[in-house]
């Protein structure tokens, strides 16, 4: 099991997730996606999962609850009258699904602690009753070196395994910051950088999105990325 977890909203993480379903999809695993909590979605509408599906391909997806309005899933559920996601809830369906599967991907909703109920409960606990990795999709540029820093150090404390980082969205034109971060994430994070997806990647079309997935993501994902290589490309065009 693999927990993907944000630095925060909007940071990549469901085309991440797309990009890991694609790659454990090419080389024939059977792969389910999690959405423990999704938000800011109505009934009958796409959630982030179907967005997974629809940009990996044949895989089995599962929602515990759904929330219509774009808020952390502990206040979307308390607005809304509808139960909580409790996290041994969320971790159980997960259970369920591993026992059919050879990769279940759980996507979390914002950051690794925000909070899924009124007790607390996070992403974060999922991951520790699971005893699962989690993944970070951290944000290319100026500020992203703190927020990266925090998750990981979080993630150690509670005695977590951390995947690696890799940066949901890469600009085609990147900044001194954005460049400089590539070597910088690792030092300040304590863990490595796995991959690096461009900007615009999830408007890709399908076929082309699960063919260019696996350069998209280091071998500890199943993929072919090498950061040594992509700093030295960055060297090289700066």
């Amino acid at each position: 099991m693999l927990v993907i977890a944000g630095t925060g909203t909007g940071v990549g993480k469901t085309v991440v997730t797309a990009a890991v379903a694609a790659t454990a999809l090419a080389g024939l695993h059977r792969v389910a996606v999690l959405k423990p909590a999704q938000t800011g979605v109505a009934a009958g509408e796409p959630g982030d999962a179907d967005e997974v599906r629809r940009l990996a391909g044949e895989l089995t997806t599962r929602e515990v609850r759904r929330y219509a309005e774009p808020l952390a899933p502990d206040t979307a559920a308390r607005r809304s009258g509808i139960p909580p996601v409790r996290p041994a809830e969320a971790a159980a369906v997960a259970v369920d699904l591993a026992r059919r599967h050879d990769l279940v991907l759980i996507e979390g909703a914002g950051g690794l602690l925000v909070r899924l109920d009124a007790d607390g409960g996070t992403l974060a606990d999922v991951a520790w009753s699971l005893g699962a990795s989690v993944l970070v999709v951290a944000e290319a540029g100026l500020g992203t070196l703190n927020a990266t820093a925090l998750t990981t150090e979080v993630l150690a404390r509670r005695g977590l395994t951390c995947a690696g980082v890799v940066v949901g969205s890469w600009p085609a034109d990147p900044d001194l910051a954005t460049r400089c971060n590539v070597e910088d994430l690792p030092a300040v994070s304590g863990v490595a950088l796995v991959g690096v997806l461009p900007a615009g990647a999830g408007a890709l079309p399908p076929r082309e999105f699960r063919r260019a997935a696996p350069t998209w993501l280091a071998a500890s994902l199943g993929g072919e990325f090498s950061p040594k290589d992509f700093v030295e490309q960055l060297a090289r065009a700066s």
